[in-house]
């Protein structure tokens, strides 16, 4: 069974609670259609003015019978959300009048219901930035217990079978955090290791990459790698981890043997961890296109509930597939 088919084969197995902000977008609406009928979702939420849905659902030619909609500006529920917003930021200035308007915005709103236990995931992104998608999410949910960094990661699948679990691999963090600190890259192992149990069930063996292997070269960059498997040895996080390690290192058992003998994870890597932004981006790209694998991603990762953003220019059936994925995770 492929990536796609596992993850709604997952989520159907246990159906959950979804809400979607993007409630007046076409594709979104759409697509709430979809998960219904093929049972990925136990209910779906949207969110927008109820009379502008109606229009786009008339339009688009999509039945609206047992998906729920939400209107925040008139919802009953606009009370016990602003005062929950207002406790969760009134450390940082917010007042309970300002809490009363910003939580009508559609992200705020639906962070909430996933915060407050209403919904068991959100996505969004479909008429969001990245930025935005993660700043009510983080203002709101927040990250996981012991985890201070949102990050992402994608699922390369169709390589070849010899590499990660049968020709599938994670790779993080390639789309959200620049150039992370030590502390944030430790993060970022922690949860993409969460990641592949989730999306590859299986246990991660995570490589954390560089251009150095075990002192081989040095710079700053190198440091910041050792830094970090020093900082993961004194979390004990779990799972097998070793670095720093030059990708070939990393995936080759032979040049393993040779560059850093006795290695943990020889011949086990399914999680790589890229070092900044810079290198995960380009490495990811360079897979998908010169190997021919699927990217699936960017997935959110770090959260304490399932959130998930999505590409402005996502079709709908992207958008479906990233539903699934987020629905499975609430397993």
């Amino acid at each position: 069974m492929d990536f796609v088919s596992e993850m709604k084969a997952k989520a159907a197995s246990s159906p959950k609670r979804l809400v979607l902000p993007e409630g007046t977008e076409e594709r979104i609406i759409r697509t709430a259609r979809i998960l219904l009928d093929e049972k990925l979702a136990s209910s779906v939420t949207l969110l927008g003015k109820i009379t502008d849905i109606q229009e786009i659902a008339v339009k688009e030619g999509v039945n609206l019978d047992g998906i729920n909609i939400i209107h925040p500006g008139i919802d009953s529920h606009i009370d016990k959300y602003a005062n929950e917003y207002y406790e969760l930021r009134k450390n940082k200035g917010m007042t309970p009048e300002q809490a009363k308007i910003d939580i009508v915005d559609t992200l705020r709103w639906g962070a909430m219901m996933v915060n407050l236990g209403d919904a068991d995931a959100m996505v969004a992104g479909a008429q969001h930035t990245t930025g935005e998608v993660l700043k009510a999410g983080l203002a709101i949910i927040g990250t996981a217990p012991g985890i201070k960094t949102a990050s992402s990661c994608f699922v390369m699948t169709g390589m070849d079978k010899q590499y990660g679990k049968e020709g599938s691999l994670i790779f993080a963090d390639c789309a959200v955090v620049p150039d992370p600190l030590c502390e944030q890259l430790a993060d970022i192992t922690e949860c993409a290791a969460q990641s592949c149990r989730d999306y590859l069930s299986t246990e991660p063996v995570a490589a954390l990459l560089s251009f150095s292997t075990k002192g081989s070269a040095k710079h700053d960059d190198v440091t910041k790698i050792q830094e970090t498997v020093e900082i993961l040895n004194k979390r004990n996080p779990g799972f097998a981890f070793d670095g720093e390690l030059q990708a070939d290192s990393a995936l080759v058992p032979s040049v393993l043997d040779k560059k850093a003998p006795g290695s943990p994870i020889r011949g086990k890597v399914n999680t790589l961890i890229f070092p900044d932004l810079n290198s995960g981006n380009i490495g990811y790209k360079l897979v998908q296109r010169l190997a021919k694998a699927q990217a699936f991603g960017p997935f959110l990762q770090g959260f304490k509930k399932p959130v998930s953003d999505l590409s402005r220019g996502a079709s709908v059936d992207d958008i479906v597939i990233t539903c699934a994925v987020t629905l499975a995770k609430c397993m």
